[in-house]
């Protein structure tokens, strides 16, 4: 069963989802501060970096965003799958300083780094996302039926203006025609207004902001397994019903307003976010592992400890591994852990065992929204994995290095 809680204190607005129980994932926006992830800005290039690949561009924002080369230029798929920029590619062919640009911020800045942004703008709605920039008809990965997606894809090629792009989310499975051809609409629409804005903004300057924590709600969570969504704003679960009766959503019906100034308290979600920032997470077995970030990679080790089995040795380590997998993929969404992620699961002697593992790994990261990749093990033995990076992680929003030690956690 999927949950979503909706609280607001003052000008501060948090959000959590919960699956089965368990939080699995939460955000936070205050006042008019906002995610960046999303907005798309007039921008200005400052400088160009051969050794980089890259260039530095002022968007507006405190520290200049960067702008790898691989962005500045359209992108190219080929069956649902982004394929990656060619190598032939140098940035000072494709930027110049003080050239103007209209660029997208799709990771937010994170200490010394600024924000990362593209050139390849998208428009996300709740059932698809144009690219106004690039021709392209595409479904989701994860609706795997063919028939459902040789329909959907023959819905958008039809709504889709011939000099742009779409691709179909996760939620357009099972949705009629025309509430995807009307979604599609909305975002050509939106598109059409931004173009009409665009020149009137000063360079640097923001010409879209992406939809408040409420909204995403609606728009990115809001699926046929949500059972509950429980708010403390009268005004908010109000809009919250009529956006949904729009939609005609069934989860209308299930709107719970509380009237208590902190309903996180009920489900013990601040508790759970701290425990979220150590690194030891304990496993209801008696096992539990350490997750360690660092600079490139995050390092996942997985521990017997108090579990002892009850049967033969092969089951306790294949128990242990499998029930780490399952919290594996929580903590990494519940964290927001992004790029490389090493997992050093317990040595496994049967091959069997261990194609039985990875494939409990990969059925469990795929409720993830943000695209995992499992690569596999490596000849050492341990499980290579990728997480696409979006927004900040729990411990750069939730947390701040020590000032005596520096976040080594040793003096």
């Amino acid at each position: 069963m999927k949950e979503i809680v909706l609280q607001g204190q003052a000008q501060r607005m948090r959000a959590a989802v919960l699956e089965d129980g368990e939080l699995v994932e939460v955000y936070e926006e205050e006042g008019l501060i906002s995610r960046l992830v999303g907005n798309i800005y007039r921008g200005r290039v400052i400088n160009v970096l051969p050794g980089m690949q890259a260039a530095f561009v002022d968007i507006g924002l405190e520290k200049n965003a960067y702008l790898y080369v691989g962005d500045a230029v359209p992108f190219q798929y080929e069956e649902d799958e982004r394929l990656p920029p060619s190598n032939e590619l140098r940035v000072e062919q494709v930027l110049k300083p003080r050239q103007e640009l209209l660029a997208q911020v799709t990771k937010e800045p994170v200490g010394s780094k600024g924000a990362r942004i593209t050139t390849n703008l998208t428009i996300p709605g709740r059932y698809a996302v144009l690219m106004p920039n690039t021709k392209y008809i595409g479904v989701s990965r994860k609706i795997t039926e063919e028939a459902e997606r040789t329909r959907l894809r023959e819905i958008a090629r039809e709504a889709c203006p011939e000099d742009k792009g779409i691709i179909v989310r996760t939620l357009a499975k099972g949705i009629e025609a025309k509430e995807l051809a009307a979604d599609f609409r909305e975002l050509v629409a939106l598109w059409e207004r931004l173009e009409k804005k665009i020149p009137h903004v000063s360079i640097p300057g923001l010409v879209h902001q992406d939809v408040d924590l409420v909204s995403r709600a609606i728009r990115d969570w809001v699926d046929q397994e949500v059972k509950i969504i429980t708010v403390n704003q009268p005004e908010v679960a109000e809009g919250m019903r009529n956006a949904l009766r729009e939609l005609g959503h069934p989860a209308v019906n299930h709107v719970q307003l509380v009237y208590k100034e902190d309903i996180f308290s009920d489900y013990g979600i601040d508790d759970k976010i701290r425990q979220a920032l150590q690194p030891k997470v304990w496993l209801k077995s008696g096992g539990y592992l350490v997750i360690q970030q660092t600079e490139a990679l995050t390092v996942i080790d997985v521990n017997t400890g108090k579990y002892v089995g009850d049967k033969s040795l092969q089951d306790t380590i294949l128990h242990i591994n499998q029930e780490a997998a399952l919290e594996i993929a929580r903590q990494l969404r519940l964290r927001n852990l992004g790029g490389i992620i090493v997992i050093d699961f317990i040595d496994m002697a049967s091959e069997e065992d261990k194609e039985q593992l990875l494939q409990v790994l990969e059925k469990a990261v795929a409720r993830d929204k943000l695209k995992c990749q499992v690569m596999g093990l490596t000849q050492l033995g341990l499980v290579e994995m990728t997480r696409k990076k979006v927004g900040q992680t729990l411990e750069v929003r939730y947390g701040h290095p020590c000032p005596h030690c520096d976040g080594s956690g040793k003096i």
